[in-house]
């Protein structure tokens, strides 16, 4: 039976998430972009253990392989708006050689479950799987309907994943006001013995970008004052060099002054320039921040010629882009001033910023969960950088937060475990995430 102390986790349910992330790791779903991916036998495993659970689950493909599950939880007060918890079931593709173990092995070795997805995000799968198993064992119901879905084509375009879900299937979601997904309610070790956990309330907007330069095509010996190549270096330099101007959206608002009281330090949130200065201060929790105070733009691909002695006609390149809620315009704009005359760009992907509110009462249960099992920890809030498949699912009207509990101990570094070497995750990081899930679950 449950601990009553610990909310409505058994015993069964911490093995089976230590068991089910391993699994799922195990499945191969790389998503290698250009809808080089198949999910199908990972979501197959999750429909399988979602109707183990008494649920019916849905599986849904827009493309053959590439397959979603949906499923409903019947809530006990039936006039509450319906809370998705969604999860993503492709990973990012991993070299084996670059690995201390293979990185699709799922081994359990001293603690640890090693594997690509261990944190992004097959363990928050396992969790969920886990919780509601649990659930359906102790003969608990959550407060309000719950939708669980598990996605496919997050690490791409979300085409075949929750953008075909939220265009195709908006009737599954009905009722829908709220979602938890991934990126938040992890530790954060300040350096200083602080153990911080962000909640996710904000995403910055996608805009991956494509760069096309033209000019004369000749020979390479030739003088060419329109070569498309130089011309094209030229933008991406301007590109790569501009600063980009402060500009605090609420979220990044209200983690400023969360880590800023954290560290008694006074801050000036009103003047732009005193930003990087309160940064410089908080130390290693500046990385929590300092990607969201602005928007961004990195160049990441260039593509031009065939031959060196040939100049190419045109020149092609690509930006990673990124703006924050409320900064698009100001992001198209400076676009099209660094590009300049001679270069033309366009949107290769773009998706919305997100906001989500920091004082709503579903931001305070989820503080309460993480609180209550880690009470020496700081909760605060914060804006991810990048983005996650509750973009799409804002189509529907959905607010998103960023929701995978994860004590980690000092040494686990996050942000570099997402899409890095090496990816792993204690089991008893899997164990606190289980139990503070089902209390937020229950009581959301």
């Amino acid at each position: 039976m449950a601990d009553s102390t610990r909310g409505h986790v058994d015993e069964e349910a911490l093995d089976e998430v230590v068991r089910f992330t391993s699994d799922l790791i195990r499945i191969d779903t790389t998503n290698h972009g250009g809808g080089d991916c198949q999910e199908r036998p990972a979501a197959e495993y999750a429909a399988e253990h979602l109707a183990g659970a008494g649920l019916e689950p849905t599986l849904l493909e827009r493309t053959k392989g590439r397959t979603n599950v949906v499923a409903r939880i019947e809530g006990t007060d039936p006039s509450a708006d319906a809370l998705l918890v969604h999860g993503h079931l492709d990973v990012v593709p991993a070299q084996a050689e670059e690995w201390s173990v293979h990185p699709f092995s799922g081994e359990v070795r001293d603690g640890v479950v090693w594997g690509r997805g261990a944190v992004d995000m097959k363990n928050m799968d396992a969790m969920i799987l886990a919780v509601v198993r649990a659930w359906a064992r102790l003969g608990v119901r959550p407060r309000r309907d719950l939708v669980i879905a598990f996605t496919a084509d997050e690490e791409a375009s979300a085409e075949d994943g929750s953008g075909f879900l939220a265009d195709e299937h908006a009737g599954l979601f009905e009722g829908c006001t709220e979602g938890i997904s991934e990126s938040g309610a992890f530790t954060f070790h300040d350096g200083s013995g602080r153990q911080i956990y962000p909640i996710a309330a904000g995403e910055r907007g996608t805009g991956w970008l494509k760069l096309t330069a033209r000019g004369r095509a000749g020979h390479g010996s030739k003088v060419n004052r329109a070569n498309a190549v130089t011309r094209l270096a030229e933008a991406v330099a301007r590109i790569g060099a501009h600063e980009w101007p402060v500009r605090l959206t609420p979220t990044v608002r209200a983690a400023l002054t969360e880590l800023a009281a954290l560290y008694g330090i006074e801050p000036d949130l009103d003047d732009p320039d005193a930003v990087d200065g309160l940064l410089g201060k908080l130390g290693p929790a500046a990385a929590l921040v300092e990607p969201t105070v602005r928007n961004s733009a990195n160049p990441t691909m260039l593509h031009a010629g065939y031959k060196v002695n040939v100049i190419p006609g045109d020149a092609v390149g690509y930006v990673d882009g990124r703006y924050l809620p409320g900064g698009e315009d100001e992001f198209r704009t400076t676009l099209d001033r660094l590009t300049g005359p001679d270069v033309d760009w366009e949107f290769h992907h773009r998706e919305v910023a997100l906001q989500s509110p920091v004082e709503s009462v579903t931001f305070a249960r989820m503080r309460a969960a993480v609180e209550e099992f880690a009470p020496e920890g700081h909760v605060v809030p914060f804006c991810m950088s990048g983005g996650t498949d509750a973009k799409q699912f804002s189509r529907l009207g959905i607010t998103g937060y960023g929701f995978s509990p994860l004590k980690l101990p000092e040494g686990y570094d996050y942000g570099a475990l997402f899409h890095g070497v090496d990816e792993r995750v204690p089991v008893e990081a899997l164990h606190f995430g289980v139990h503070v899930l089902d209390r937020f679950l229950r009581t959301a």
